[in-house]
């Protein structure tokens, strides 16, 4: 900070000595270099403090970068979306438009031993078939009885 030499500290202290006396200086030193201590932390902590604000800046802006650009990508996600969704309204309205409503709608074709249903276009099983889960059934043995 100060370019002070070794030669340049001597001559102060040797200028202390005389002017404030052998006595007092060991107190005047202590309590100088008490000042100088709490100007340092003093300094030390002003330089922590701006730094920390720099930092806190460079968050901020990149926070708003990152809220930007993920605007951005919503936007263009739901401007995405809203073209999807209008090309297939338009191929449900052609779809519609193509279907014949005089007609008779076409009936699905059955499988054999099932029923089709045509509320939810499933196939549903007339009969239940008994599940064998590998359990087997024996009679019971003969008793060995003796007639009386």
């Amino acid at each position: 900070m100060f370019d002070i030499g070794f030669s340049e500290l001597m001559v102060i202290a040797v200028v202390a000595l005389v002017v404030i006396g052998p006595e007092r200086l060991p107190k005047v030193a202590r309590t100088l270099g008490h000042l100088f201590g709490r100007m340092q932390r003093y300094v030390n902590d002003v330089k922590a403090d701006i730094t920390r604000e720099m930092q806190l800046e460079e968050l901020r802006k990149l926070q708003s970068e990152m809220e930007q650009t993920a605007r951005s990508i919503e936007t263009s996600v739901n401007q995405e979306l809203r073209t999807a969704e209008d090309e297939l309204n338009k191929i449900g309205r052609e779809a519609e438009a193509a279907m014949d409503p005089a007609a008779t709608p076409a009936t699905p074709q059955t499988l054999p031993g099932a029923e089709a249903s045509r509320d939810a276009g499933a196939v549903v099983a007339d009969q239940q078939l008994p599940l064998d889960l590998g359990k087997t059934t024996t009679a019971p043995a003969p008793h060995d009885e003796k007639p009386a």
